[in-house]
């Protein structure tokens, strides 16, 4: 039997969303568990104990942490749909990219995205 997928975050965090589309672009079914950054949970401060941050991936009793370490666990535990292109210089293009947008985008920039991901996200279906 497969291991539960839990994710612990809170919305509209853009690392929360960054977990989210990777898990619906390869189609792995997980429950959502709502953090409230005001009163953090039990459940947060067991399995980030280091940083107390959201978000946090459970994969049945282990967590993950940190939403790029997040992504790279997902890619690397469920291969289909690759995340990154095969092709080592075009990762390292993507992952550019990525580090770009952490790095340069205002957060005026991050609501407009967020409400962009936010209703693309209510009315996917998989």
């Amino acid at each position: 039997m497969a291991e539960r997928v839990k994710l612990l975050g809170a919305l509209p965090s853009p690392f929360v969303y960054r977990v989210i589309w990777a898990l619906k672009l390869k189609a792995i079914p997980y429950e959502f568990i709502e953090e409230d950054l005001t009163n953090k949970s039990p459940l947060l401060l067991k399995y980030n104990p280091v940083h107390n941050q959201i978000p946090v991936l459970l994969h049945g009793d282990k967590p993950v942490c940190e939403s790029m370490i997040i992504v790279e666990y997902i890619d690397e535990m469920w291969p289909q749909n690759p995340l990154l292109p095969n092709d080592p210089y075009e990762r390292a293009l993507a992952r550019f990219w990525v580090k770009f947008a952490e790095d340069k985008v205002q957060r005026a920039d991050i609501i407009i995205i967020y409400f962009m991901i936010h209703t693309i996200l209510e009315n996917w279906t998989c």
